[in-house]
């Protein structure tokens, strides 16, 4: 990954900067074309690439055969050179047989806990000095709480990805020979030293000769794919070392494979740029988001030139708007079209001098399937509303768990990770605290978490880590919660909607509160540089003009049958408890009339006064939660039509029906014609349980 810096440029036409270089002729020779170098062998100043121990050579063929990630391959190549594997796994083990072995002795002088920071500090450093492919598998295993132990993951965390540069002679050959032109035929001017250097590459900014425009040229690091090739087969031996000693259920195997394909995408920068181009076409048109423009014809395997991006790292600015942006950004990508950037961190998120939040790097992305966002969604859900037995079965459909787990010890084990956190409600749900707690079950359980999992939950913690470095009391998951609760309300998925079914319905009884909670959150999701009011029940027009605007348009079909159709059981109760009502006030009525209104009835009528009350945009009172009365069956009839009275009281005018007739002028025609045909559906929904209700009546 590349850490863009800012820059105080001067304004153009003038200089890049007073450190800009105006280019030299063309000179005659290029850098070797069989051998691939590492830098320090041409430069003495690339200490990153000495400490990594990866000084040597490969032909044009070896070089070749390990574009891609290929164990095969790897093997072959490296079979054939046993000393300097051997060097390098005496130089990998001694760094890490030296820290376990501290490790050991920590243990038996019982201070493994007070040495915590010491040691966690010591691996820090090993990974840097042991190179580029330590520092990236690290990188990615800091969110594995599945893999180390949680204690280390903000250890990790830490590890930062700058490293000393090579040669800009190296680099400015590698350019040359790359694109088959002279740097003076290339760029009108380029910064003579890199402004920004990494494990993998290092960036200039340069201009365009052709066109003017400023780009960043990044430029791959010389030899780093033959030395992370060599480390990723010593890694793969020591995994499933480690796996056999510490009885994972995780493949070890298989998770290096997978971030070592990852890598070796990432250096392909023809790859890197056409996840870019794709990120913007999916992403650019939305409001206050940049993505660079990727220049193909100057990009190969090794150089990339892109637009230059000028602005400040989003975690060295207060904005908490551009956090908000990111998160409606990140919800696009995970849950809408399933295409996300992999490696959201502080480094490649900047807010822009006109204050847009800007994507950068794009060597890591990731494919989210449509069965793996509604299981992630299905799972936020779950958690909101407490359903831990749902949520169990959620982990075995992202992969998390095996199906073969025993729901009931996970039901358990998750009820005791997540009960008190979400216990104070989705707007107060640390995201980083969830995540620490779970990652603590997951390593005590030894669960596995996939790769993708990993990666979703970074970039969600990223952005929360930014946002609350100036706002301690900032929730991701409270600004992420509203766009699910809209999406699972709207989507159209199969699997959405039994979802959704199975959320607002228990044994058969309509939950309102779920319903409730959904469409209130579902009005938060929204942008907007206005502070946006977190309780969208403080104005009663507001709330009814965007609830009707919601379940009367197209994507709101689902909801609409849902309210429809328990609109229906509370008029038809509402018509037997009023029935009852007058019967009861008929002498002597008790010998030729019997109580009709079931338990059921009762419910529906309760549902009814919630819906009324939602729709109103009133706020639910104490007096209105009549669940929690007990009254006897007797008086069942009098009780809930003097509730029912209540509600009903609150439109008492017709100064108090004016509003309600005024959003409905106000709302498009499309919802106005939904609108005209909501009595009907009505009508046929009460004729249909009246019928039944007699067939059930006169023949059981």
């Amino acid at each position: 990954m590349l850490l863009y810096p800012v820059l105080s440029l001067s304004p153009f036409p003038s200089p890049i900067s007073n450190r800009s270089l105006r280019f030299r002729p063309r000179r005659r020779h290029f850098a070797p074309r069989h051998a691939v170098q590492c830098a320090a062998a041409a430069s003495g100043r690339d200490e990153f690439t000495a400490k990594s121990g990866y000084l040597f050579e490969l032909s044009t063929t070896e070089a070749d055969s390990l574009a891609e990630y290929r164990i095969p391959k790897i093997a072959a190549v490296y079979g054939r050179k046993p000393l300097l594997v051997a060097r390098r796994l005496v130089q990998t083990g001694l760094a890490f047989g030296k820290w376990f072995g501290l490790r050991y002795i920590d243990t038996l002088l019982d201070r493994s806990e007070s040495m915590f920071q010491v040691r966690a500090a010591e691996l820090r450093k090993i990974l840097v000095e042991l190179g580029p492919a330590y520092i990236k598998i690290a990188q990615a295993i800091s969110s594995r709480a599945d893999l180390i132990p949680p204690s280390y993951l903000d250890e990790l965390s830490l590890l930062q990805d700058r490293i000393s540069p090579f040669s800009s002679e190296v680099a400015f050959s590698m350019i040359e020979q790359e694109l088959g032109l002279s740097l003076v035929e290339l760029f009108s001017e380029i910064s003579p030293e890199p402004v920004a250097a990494a494990s993998l590459g290092q960036v200039y900014q340069a201009r365009l000769r052709k066109t003017g425009q400023v780009v960043a040229v990044k430029v791959q690091r010389p030899g780093v794919q033959a030395a992370i090739s060599l480390d990723i087969l010593i890694l793969r031996f020591m995994a499933g070392l480690v796996r056999r000693a510490g009885k994972f259920n995780t493949d070890l195997q298989a998770v290096v494979d997978e971030w070592a394909s990852s890598l070796f995408r990432e250096m392909d920068y023809n790859n890197e740029a056409s996840n870019g181009i794709k990120f913007r076409n999916l992403y650019g048109s939305i409001e206050d988001v940049v993505v660079p423009l990727m220049y193909m014809e100057y990009t190969t395997r090794k150089v990339l030139v892109m637009e230059w991006i000028e602005g400040e790292k989003l975690s060295e600015v207060k904005d908490l708007y551009l956090i908000e942006v990111g998160v409606y950004c990140s919800f696009n990508q995970l849950l809408e079209c399933g295409f996300y950037h992999a490696d959201p961190h502080p480094g490649n998120l900047l807010r822009t001098y006109d204050g847009k939040l800007a994507y950068l790097d794009f060597g890591m992305t990731g494919e989210f399937t449509q069965e793996l966002r509604d299981g992630f969604m299905e799972a936020c859900l779950h958690l909101v509303n407490r359903d831990f037995d749902a949520l169990a079965k959620d982990f075995v459909t992202l992969g998390l768990l095996p199906p073969t787990a025993d729901k009931e010890a996970v039901t358990k084990a998750l009820t005791g990770v997540f009960q008190n956190a979400v216990a104070k409600g989705v707007r107060n749900i640390s995201f980083g605290d969830l995540l620490g707690n779970l990652g603590t079950t997951m390593y005590k359980f030894k669960f596995r978490i996939p790769s993708y999992f990993s990666l979703v939950i970074r970039s969600l913690a990223v952005l929360e880590g930014i946002a609350i470095s100036f706002n301690p009391e900032y929730k991701v998951l409270g600004s992420t919660y509203p766009w699910i609760a809209r999406k699972v309300l709207t989507d159209g998925s199969p699997q959405l909607k039994s979802s959704l079914e199975n959320l607002l319905y228990k044994d058969g009884v309509f939950r309102i509160d779920r319903l409730e909670s959904l469409l209130v959150e579902s009005l938060r999701a929204k942008t907007e540089k206005v502070i946006v009011k977190q309780a969208a029940g403080t104005d009663s027009r507001v709330v009814m003009k965007e609830i009707l605007s919601f379940t009367l348009a197209e994507k709101g079909e689902f909801v609409r049958e849902i309210i429809v159709q328990e609109f229906a059981k509370g008029l038809d109760a509402l018509g037997l408890a009023t029935l009852e009502t007058a019967a009861a006030r008929v002498p002597f009525s008790g010998f030729f009339y019997s109580p009709v209104l079931t338990d059921e009835d009762i419910t529906n009528l309760r549902t009814f006064q919630r819906l009324m009350l939602l729709l109103l945009g009133a706020r639910r009172k104490e007096e209105f939660n009549t669940g929690s009365r007990q009254a006897s069956h007797d008086k069942n009839q009098i009780l809930y039509m003097e509730e029912l009275s209540s509600v009903l009281n609150q439109v008492e005018s017709v100064q108090d029906v004016l509003p309600v007739l005024s959003i409905i002028l106000e709302l498009p025609p499309e919802s106005q014609q939904q609108l005209l045909q909501l009595p009907a559906n009505l009508v046929r929904q009460l004729i249909s349980r009246a019928a039944a209700r007699t067939v059930r009546r006169v023949f059981l």
